[in-house]
């Protein structure tokens, strides 16, 4: 038992080294890329949500047991071709730096790098909207009420 914790200490330390070495190698663009592209999705599902009245989004993934399969199911599905697009990059940066490829390695830098900043901006986005919107509607009926 002792040495599969030491093994298992090894491979945490290899992924922990490899993730921090990748902002300032090759392909390091992704690290604004992803991000960037999964706002601008966060922010248009977020006013789609506003629109149709929805619940917040990240409240009914932590509360809503029965939504939280569909609603995370969804997230995936806006943010796949960002997911995909990150383990791709990551593939080519391991393959052409460290010369071979971690499969997890690469899944844990597209899903920080896409799906937790969809999840995380989506929410406040959809707030936003909603105040905007409130304000919107709120001075459309003073001008109604001005003679």
């Amino acid at each position: 038992m002792p040495q599969l914790t030491a093994e298992a200490h090894d491979v945490l330390s290899r992924i922990w080294e490899h993730l921090v070495a990748r902002p300032g190698g090759p392909l390091a663009v992704r690290f604004i890329l992803q991000p960037a592209m999964a706002a601008i999705l966060a922010i248009r599902d977020g006013i789609k949500d506003a629109r149709t009245g929805r619940s917040p989004y990240f409240w009914m993934v932590l509360h809503d047991s029965q939504a939280r399969n569909a609603r995370l199911e969804e997230a995936l599905s806006a943010t796949a071709r960002i997911l995909a697009l990150g383990l791709l990059m990551d593939a080519i940066y391991q393959i052409g730096v460290l010369g071979t490829f971690y499969p997890t390695e690469a899944a844990i830098v597209a899903l920080t790098l896409a799906f937790v900043p969809y999840v995380l901006i989506r929410g406040p986005a959809a707030r936003l909207a909603r105040w905007w919107q409130s304000r919107a509607s709120s001075s459309e009926n003073h001008l109604r009420k001005q003679p």
